[in-house]
């Protein structure tokens, strides 16, 4: 059985202030490679603080969390920035794509920031993806020309761009009508099995956590 590509060892982690608030209280969690995971809870539970640790941009207070094999409370802040251009995809409620920006470009956005591929192969790769999600007739359009399920989908292709094995998403159905949501929802779990990619989703939707091979809910602290 090969190694989880991601494990939380008893996490602790509280909000910050005069009186700190606890929010992960001995949190475990352990993911599997190409395995899709849903994240759910009430609000204020702590799953953005979850995501935020899952995808490097906080860190424990107490406990460890180890990627490929890594443990993050070890890595310099450069370190932990190459880690995430490369090896995780976000996708957020609010596409975040530049509206400057034509669809093509904001897709190839993340390649910038280091060398993995050339520019070439990030541009074959780019009209690829979104040919695959259904936005080649797309490439030149700016955010605003877009419908919202269609700029969702190119904040997708974003997101893998890099070929990440990580794939966080935090509601990323929750700004969608709900035709585009359920399309959204079988896009991510398709293209969780086309690339392999670990696929973990933040969400209030039951019907798309129930897409997912497994469901976690973040109760009292822990995830059970």
């Amino acid at each position: 059985m090969s190694a989880p590509l991601l494990e939380f060892r008893d996490v602790f982690k509280a909000y910050p202030g005069p009186e700190p608030v606890p929010v992960l209280l001995g949190a475990s969690l352990s993911l599997a490679r190409g395995e899709s995971v849903a994240i759910v809870g009430p609000s204020g539970s702590g799953k953005s603080t979850i995501l935020n640790l899952l995808g490097t941009l906080d860190l424990p207070d107490r406990g460890t969390i180890t990627f490929n094999g890594r443990d993050l409370t070890q890595l310099t802040a450069q370190e932990l920035a190459a880690l995430r251009n490369r090896q995780i995809g976000f996708i957020f409620q609010s596409h975040h794509l530049l509206p400057q920006c034509s669809v093509l470009e904001n897709v190839l956005l993340p390649t910038l920031a280091g060398p993995a591929q050339t520019p070439a192969d990030a541009e074959h790769r780019a009209r690829q993806l979104l040919d695959r999600v259904g936005l080649s007739h797309r490439l030149d359009h700016l955010p605003g020309q877009l419908s919202g399920g269609e700029r969702q989908r190119a904040a997708v292709v974003r997101a893998l761009i890099n070929r990440p094995a990580l794939l966080l998403a935090d509601e990323p159905t929750g700004a969608l009508d709900r035709a585009s949501a359920t399309n959204l929802g079988q896009l991510l779990v398709e293209l969780n099995r086309e690339e392999g990619v670990t696929l973990v989703v933040v969400t209030h939707s039951a019907e798309l956590a129930q897409r997912m091979g497994r469901i976690l809910e973040l109760r009292d602290g822990k995830l059970v």
